[in-house]
């Protein structure tokens, strides 16, 4: 890998990692609007789920393999597809607005797709 693919790809794990984290900060703060409506159970979930994803990406920076850095961004899909579980609940039983739902889960996706994108990239350099 040369110099330019190499900084390409930091940036591109920096982007993750930066998008990661303020999603986790949107997660606490939805979290924080549906405890004061006394909604506990299903959004302590989705606080769980949606903020392990960026934990997860941070787990992996320091991953012991390549195979293990894959496990790690496979953890956080799972975590992902779970939050838009929680948030899809959420809003068929009245808890969200269409705008909050859409928004958060706009965000979610985006997560998935790049999650997606950085599992096949690493799987391709593993088989090399």
């Amino acid at each position: 890998m040369n110099n330019e693919e190499l900084k390409e790809k930091n940036q591109k794990k920096n982007f993750l990692k930066e998008k990661s984290l303020l999603f986790s900060i949107d997660i606490v703060s939805l979290y924080k609007k549906l405890a004061e409506n006394k909604e506990f159970v299903m959004s302590k979930q989705m606080l769980r789920s949606g903020t392990a994803i960026g934990a997860l990406i941070r787990k992996a920076e320091f991953a012991q393999s390549k195979a293990d850095f894959i496990n790690k961004l496979y953890i956080a899909l799972k975590e992902a597809n779970e939050t838009h579980y929680w948030l899809e609940l959420l809003f068929k039983t009245d808890f969200l607005s269409t705008k909050v739902f859409h928004t958060h889960t706009t965000h979610n996706d985006e997560l998935i797709s790049m999650l997606v994108a950085s599992i096949k990239t690493s799987k391709q350099t593993l088989n090399r």
